[in-house]
């Protein structure tokens, strides 16, 4: 099976550099038409500039693509709407959105001042918000989108002095879910991308042996996988140095226990019980968790 993008209509944002920069070649390379969305900002989202997002236009026209560049912020919606826009305006459809654009300011929660904890917040979870916004009616139009979050192990697992960008990353995830869930009837697929890259914002994090084993281009194939026509939905993929894997949220069967003044005592006492991943599942919806307790309670009202 070839992964085949041909007629498709790509929006990458963050994509001036880095991974965002691999997959809107990559896109381009199959045949998709791409939106290049870079603000030219520093690392900890400061500044801005177009060159880095006509850079890689240049790149994709120069080897035969189609490309425009956007150096809207994903913090403006209004600038994200008019990104949409002039992709409608260019090519008139939008089927895939690469939620990529993100920014790093690391610190201790001790030491975090709270506006970074905020900017963080704002760029990564409601950058893509703005994003989906404001494809989603074009996409529900056309019955047909494929949205990529980028989530990462420091969301789905934590990560010592990235509170504020791993509440981001779960976050996106919980946005994943929902949307999945609500974009199903229109054949809108919706998944996150987990990568471990050698990029600008995860260079001071690895030693340089790891990062030169840690190409941006080896987590590529998952972006493509979950953006292509056939992608799965609600799934979250974990890619680096070749390797791919899957990260659930899922819910263990648990124990049922009645309402009395020592329920806690009990609890705490089985607790080993409760987590036990055996049978484990992971649930279509939210519903799951409440279904499983009501089950569990009825049962031992006979």
């Amino acid at each position: 099976m070839t992964l085949d993008f041909t007629g498709r209509v790509a929006i990458v944002t963050g994509a001036g550099g880095g991974l965002g920069r691999e997959h809107a070649l990559a896109l381009a390379k199959r045949g998709a038409k791409v939106v290049v969305n870079d603000l030219g900002g520093a690392r900890d989202g400061s500044g801005g500039s177009v060159t880095a997002a006509e850079s890689v236009v240049h790149e994709i026209r120069a080897a035969g693509g189609e490309a425009i560049a956007s150096t809207a912020s994903v913090t403006d919606f209004s600038s994200v709407q008019d990104m949409v826009s002039a992709a409608m305006g260019q090519w008139g459809r939008v089927d895939i959105l690469i939620n990529n654009a993100g920014i790093l300011r690391d610190k201790s929660f001790a030491k975090m001042e709270l506006d970074d904890f905020r900017t963080v917040m704002e760029v990564h979870l409601m950058g893509a918000v703005h994003c989906c916004k404001a494809v989603w009616p074009v996409m529900t139009e056309q019955k047909y989108g494929r949205i990529v979050m980028t989530t990462s192990s420091s969301g789905l697992f934590g990560n010592f002095g990235q509170s504020n960008y791993g509440a981001a990353k779960m976050a996106l995830v919980g946005l994943m879910q929902t949307l999945a869930l609500e974009g199903a009837k229109y054949d809108i697929r919706v998944n996150s991308l987990a990568p471990t890259a050698a990029t600008r914002m995860t260079e001071s994090l690895f030693p340089a042996e790891f990062l030169q084993a840690l190409q941006p281009a080896d987590v590529v194939p998952a972006m493509l996988v979950l953006a292509g026509k056939d992608a799965p939905t609600r799934q979250i993929l974990c890619a680096g140095a070749g390797g791919f894997e899957a990260a659930h949220i899922s819910l263990t069967q648990g124990i049922w226990l009645p309402q009395s003044e020592d329920t806690a005592e009990q609890l705490a006492s089985r607790l080993t019980e409760v987590q036990n991943r055996d049978q484990s599942v992971v649930p279509e919806s939210g519903l799951a968790q409440g279904q499983l307790e009501l089950g569990k309670a009825f049962q031992h009202r006979k």
